[in-house]
């Protein structure tokens, strides 16, 4: 199989977005989405809305995320709101909680575990989706990017709950680990064959490369510099390229960070999602600076 084809810049900057979704040489079209993690208030690790805002101003995009199956302020649609409204995402685009009038069931074929992913009901009002994931680290998935992004993101409250249990939503915090970790697979795959491949553009912006994620409402600081910004079509392509920058920095503090990944076996969810044909790990890194 041909490799994919990752774009990379050093530049973390609204011109940088700009210039890599031109690269990918796609034009989203309709009513696109544009899905990002809000971030758990009191945190600060979400993409900040100067740097989205511009490009998703540009597609004319709506900002789309679904609430949370932990407790936090954004387990609920009512609070959750008011964290969209605090973190400056009103000030840029329309907004939109996906699962805030229901959820939608997505056949997952040939799936590891799943036989359906549960996805927030508005998921059907859109035609195309820019994915715009803060790489970083994360506490179970060892790391947080573009699969997590459509995986875990798009499912409504019980689809995380479906997920993170194997298809048990009541084993939400006590399932196998592989086998979650293989559930997220299942659940972008069914994403990705719901919207089609052509109607998708996925961009991680690793920054602010903390060991926790956005949903964490206090994050351990960075040990690592930033690294930059890298786009694909191929989430699995994206998602290997960011793990591989990580191991290539020659920045010492990248060891907290592979430490999570790996105590986590994060990149199983990158073969797994390989494996079931949502993409390719072998890509072609093309720098932009």
């Amino acid at each position: 199989m041909a490799k994919a084809r990752v774009y990379f810049t050093r530049e973390i900057t609204p011109q940088a977005m700009d210039r890599l979704y031109d690269a990918l040489g796609i034009r989203l079209s309709g009513k696109t989405a544009v899905k990002i993690s809000t971030g758990e208030p009191g945190g600060h690790n979400f993409l900040q809305p100067a740097l989205i805002g511009p490009l998703t101003e540009r597609l004319h995009g709506t900002i789309v995320e679904c609430n949370t199956a932990y407790e936090g302020r954004r387990n609920t649609t009512q609070e959750h709101w008011k964290a969209i409204q605090e973190h400056g995402f009103l000030d840029i685009a329309p907004c939109d909680i996906m699962d805030e009038t229901g959820e939608l069931a997505l056949p997952v074929t040939n799936g590891m575990h799943l036989q359906e992913n549960f996805v927030g009901a508005h998921l059907r009002n859109y035609d195309s989706m820019l994915v715009l994931s803060h790489f970083k680290g994360h506490m179970m998935g060892g790391f947080g990017g573009a699969l997590k992004n459509i995986s875990i993101g798009i499912a409504s409250v019980h689809g995380k709950a479906h997920i993170h249990g194997v298809g048990v939503p009541e084993e939400l915090w006590t399932a196998d680990h592989n086998s979650f970790l293989e559930c997220m697979a299942d659940a972008a795959k069914s994403v990705v064959e719901y919207l089609g491949r052509r109607n998708m553009a996925f961009i991680n912006v690793a920054n602010r490369l903390s060991v926790d994620c956005d949903c964490d409402a206090h994050p351990h600081e960075p040990e690592m510099a930033d690294i930059g910004v890298f786009a694909s079509l191929d989430p699995v392509a994206l998602d290997q390229a960011c793990v591989d920058a990580v191991y290539a920095s020659p920045d010492p503090g990248k060891a907290a960070l592979i430490e999570r990944m790996e105590s986590r076996n994060g990149i199983h969810t990158v073969e797994t999602a390989c494996a079931l044909g949502i993409g390719v790990r072998e890509y072609e890194l093309i720098y932009l600076d």
